[in-house]
């Protein structure tokens, strides 16, 4: 006990800077105003009419100083839950273990927080140390201790266009240098996603960990197993969508947290040629997001996981099912392997599996299974597929382009590239409808056509 309390009285310490706060002006830390969400400084603006203090926080100034454009925006202030709520038309009080204010504006949720407190050894904990609830309010000085690493204890006032550091985090940003507030292993044992996190701003930002921050990180890896599965998917799936994929994987595999997170990525790495068809999808991906376009989840995991299902079909397959059937059977059999860690949801589950069993059928198309494919919601995630397989040199790269092209072209197109195929297969009887051409559906045209990474609206 008494080991306990010296531990957090060095973390307090360690997290109180001696000067207080520095107010950093325009030219400064060069934020642009402009960049800035319309709906946060509403937020800020309605608080500060109220007498609230109130400032935009965390990852959109860490990225607004760095350049680069943030997902989404929060406010911190020192109004309460309870006092926020009445101020604007569409919001909601949500979460267990901190209360917060989601307000709503159109599509964009501005996500509202009161100032908390560090955490002062009180606080419901599990018996590794992970905090359970956490519903403690505080100060601003206080609420900058209790964030995770110095780049993400900066405030922004959109009002007089001040950032506000207290733990020279912009010094750090500059400097690329990622570092915890307070005892690292005290914080990772708090909550033990702020190491995926410390990898993930690594990549991201082409930045080096703190040693101190870093050295736990091994160590601590299995305090992972203890956090929810649901919020496990949500920040490996902010790691794999940062820009930076596959550099956030092989730190994950050099610290060890793959082994509590996604356990089938070292078995896909072993495989022959596994390593190299991540890399291929992973490299799109992070093109997409450097685009600033959207990313499918269930494209991603499909493409993550793909060598383990081939490998896996082989094998039913050498045992004599029938190839649709010995897909099948492998798309399930690593899914559900992968469950016990990693809760992919149901919906990007489906998805995965339509996309992976499209594959076979690629191979042994008929006319009727042609139309009946692109009639499909994936059918164009499929063909995108087909295209990382051809890439990796699994598939002959002439039948990859082949489906791209019919995915890519309307109607009329469409009917003759199925005739001029069904041509070139003589003698092949099995095709449905046998050599009389079907009535002729109303599709979507190339524009309306979904792809892999922006798939239509769930």
């Amino acid at each position: 006990m008494l080991t306990q309390t010296i531990k957090h009285f060095v973390s307090r310490l360690l997290a109180t800077p001696p000067s207080g706060p520095v107010r950093l002006p325009l030219d400064k830390h060069g934020i642009d105003r402009r960049l800035v969400s319309r709906h946060a400084i509403k937020v800020c603006e309605v608080l500060n009419q109220e007498g609230f203090d109130a400032y935009i926080v965390g990852g959109a100034v860490r990225d607004l100083i760095v350049g680069l454009q943030p997902k989404d925006f929060d406010v911190a202030t020192n109004a309460t839950p309870n006092q926020i709520r009445p101020l604007f038309r569409r919001a909601r009080i949500i979460g267990r273990r901190f209360q917060l204010v989601h307000v709503v504006f159109g599509q964009e949720i501005i996500e509202t927080s009161t100032f908390r407190a560090p955490s002062s050894g009180e606080q419901e904990t599990d018996e590794h140390g992970r905090i359970l609830r956490d519903n403690v309010f505080g100060t601003h000085e206080e609420d900058a201790a209790r964030r995770d690493f110095t780049i993400n204890a900066l405030y922004y006032d959109p009002l007089k266009e001040e950032v506000i550091d207290f733990h020279q985090g912009v010094a750090d940003l500059k400097n690329r240098v990622v570092r915890m507030i307070g005892d690292p292993e005290t914080r990772y044992r708090e909550d033990p996603v702020r190491m995926l996190r410390a990898l993930r701003f690594q990549a991201k930002l082409g930045a080096r960990i703190d040693p101190a921050t870093e050295a736990p990180i091994s160590r601590l890896a299995p305090l992972i197993e203890h956090v929810p599965a649901s919020r496990l998917f949500d920040e490996t799936l902010k790691l794999l969508t940062c820009g930076h994929a596959m550099d956030c994987l092989r730190e994950l595999r050099r610290s060890g947290l793959t082994k509590s997170l996604i356990p089938l990525i070292d078995r896909i790495f072993e495989e022959e040629g596994g390593e190299a068809f991540v890399e291929i999808a992973l490299s799109r991906t992070d093109d997409r997001v450097r685009q600033g376009k959207a990313v499918s989840p269930s494209f991603l995991f499909a493409a993550l996981l793909w060598r383990l299902v081939e490998k896996r079909w082989a094998a039913e397959t050498a045992q004599g099912v029938q190839r649709n059937e010995a897909l099948i059977r492998a798309a399930d059999s690593v899914i559900e392997a992968q469950m016990d860690k990693l809760a992919i949801q149901r919906r990007h589950q489906a998805d995965m599996r339509e996309i992976w069993l499209m594959q076979a059928r690629f191979e042994r198309a008929t006319v009727r299974s042609i139309w009946r494919m692109m009639e499909q919601p994936r059918f164009r995630a499929a063909v995108d597929f087909l295209q990382l397989r051809a890439e990796a040199r699994e598939v002959d790269s002439v039948l990859a382009q082949w489906w791209m092209d019919l995915s890519n072209s309307g109607d009329e197109r469409r009917s003759q590239m199925i005739d001029t195929w069904q041509a070139g297969h003589t003698g092949a009887r099995h095709l449905a409808g046998g050599t009389t051409r079907r009535r002729r559906r109303r599709h979507r045209t190339p524009d309306e056509a979904p792809s892999a990474s922006n798939p239509p609206a769930e």
